[in-house]
């Protein structure tokens, strides 16, 4: 009997169990809203551009179809959070629980269904985005093998996070509160981020990528 396992690059193997915990820790963390200076913005951004970053660094390493494929898988542990999350929220708490935990669970946890619903969508299409943004670029200023790989992440970044935005806002509040200036604020914020950090992050994910690829099994 064969017991070989098949060829999987360590790399993808990694970064694909990361990307699925960020996927469903991103939802949970957006409930703070954290002041960087003068900029205000939900905690869950770390967390999605951590997502961003992850599926960039997957297409430079995989190809673009296999970094478009995990951000399609990354509904699954999207779908079955939300699911269980949903669930919890519907089975009585323990009369011992810690009574201000009652209260605050289903405040940090629980969502509406249209902001579940906007979260699914915005995610799927900036993440698709940005996958075919990073992607596209590398035809113009690099050739796909590390050239100006910061500076395609933080492109791309930008734009599906501003996306992201515009979508997940206005699905989310449009009628019920305005929304321009908590647009604004998001998109500032989140623009600012991409150009501080993602340049950092992808090109550390990329040569970390390459170092285990490169490790011997």
């Amino acid at each position: 009997m064969n017991t070989d396992l098949p060829a999987f690059p360590r790399s993808l193997f990694i970064f694909s169990v990361l990307y699925g915990g960020m996927v469903c820790i991103a939802g949970v963390l957006g409930v703070k809203q954290v002041a960087l200076g003068p900029l205000a913005v939900e905690a869950g951004i770390f967390a999605f551009l951590l997502l961003v970053v992850l599926s960039s660094a997957i297409a430079e390493l995989h190809g673009q179809k296999t970094a478009t494929l995990l951000v399609r898988l990354g509904f699954i542990p999207l779908l079955v959070s939300a699911a269980l999350i949903q669930l919890v929220l519907a089975l009585p708490h323990d009369p011992g629980m810690y009574p201000p935990a009652v209260d605050a669970f289903p405040i940090v946890v629980g969502q509406g269904a249209r902001m579940m619903m906007a979260g699914l969508i915005s995610y799927g299409i900036s993440q698709t985005l940005n996958v075919l943004i990073f992607a596209k670029l590398a035809g113009q200023v690099g050739s796909g093998e590390g050239k100006l790989v910061w500076l395609r992440g933080m492109i791309a970044s930008i734009i599906s996070q501003v996306i992201d935005t515009v979508l997940f806002i206005t699905i989310s509040f449009l009628g019920a509160r305005p929304i321009v200036e908590l647009m604004a604020g998001q998109m500032l914020t989140k623009v600012v981020l991409s150009i501080v950090l993602v340049p950092f992050m992808i090109t550390f994910f990329v040569k970390l990528g390459r170092w285990l690829d490169a490790r011997p099994l």
